[in-house]
């Protein structure tokens, strides 16, 4: 019974056919946004790019707009997990870590920033991208307040405490972000920019 036990635990964890088609769909997915952009984006097309039929993506997601709400899902989540990554890298130096969420975050916008601009897009208007862009928002803006907490911020609710303004450089580093991806080369600026200004609120 345990060598059975033990069988079973190793064979869910390893990803099963039905999690590595998935994975497959939401790259062909995220390669097509890159290449062709949002507006040539169809079901078939997302089907084809992945080598499936369309019936068989529908046994995964039940539309283009469930396709592009998994898709912001993965990438915020790696984008919360680059912040908290720099948060545990420098614990001890919490402007370097700032620097490093900073740097993590542009990171992410050149490598996805395809998924990303979709992201700020469609959120407003598709419920279902909305909630996975602002968990990651959300994530995000909780590791980088306990760092401005270290740093010297005020942990309190007031206008100038540390959630409100980590709530607010967020924000901004978001859209901040999403202008600097519309125009070539710009992302190294913009995060030389927005690393000023989160440092620029520390207490000196």
């Amino acid at each position: 019974m345990a060598g059975q036990k033990e069988r079973s635990t190793r064979r869910r964890a390893s990803p099963s056919k039905g999690d590595q088609r998935e994975l497959a769909i939401l790259d062909a997915a995220e390669r097509q946004l890159t290449e062709d952009g949002l507006e040539r984006m169809t079901v078939e097309t997302i089907a084809t790019a992945a080598g499936i039929t369309r019936g068989a993506l529908y046994f995964y997601f039940a539309s283009k707009n469930d396709v592009l709400a998994a898709l912001v899902g993965r990438t915020a989540t790696s984008v919360a997990e680059g912040v908290d990554r720099a948060k545990t890298q420098a614990p001890e130096d919490p402007r370097e870590a700032l620097r490093e969420a900073v740097t993590q975050t542009a990171r992410m916008w050149t490598e996805h920033g395809a998924v990303m601009k979709v992201a700020v897009e469609l959120a407003p208007v598709v419920p279902e991208i909305e909630a996975s862009w602002q968990a990651a928002v959300s994530a995000t803006a909780d590791a980088t307040r306990g760092l401005l907490v270290k740093a010297g911020v005020p942990g309190d609710d007031s206008p100038l405490g540390a959630a409100a303004l980590s709530a607010a450089l967020v924000s901004m580093t978001e859209r901040h972000f999403y202008a600097a991806a519309k125009r070539r080369g710009a992302l190294d600026d913009a995060a030389e920019t927005l690393t000023h200004v989160w440092l620029a609120v520390l207490p000196r």
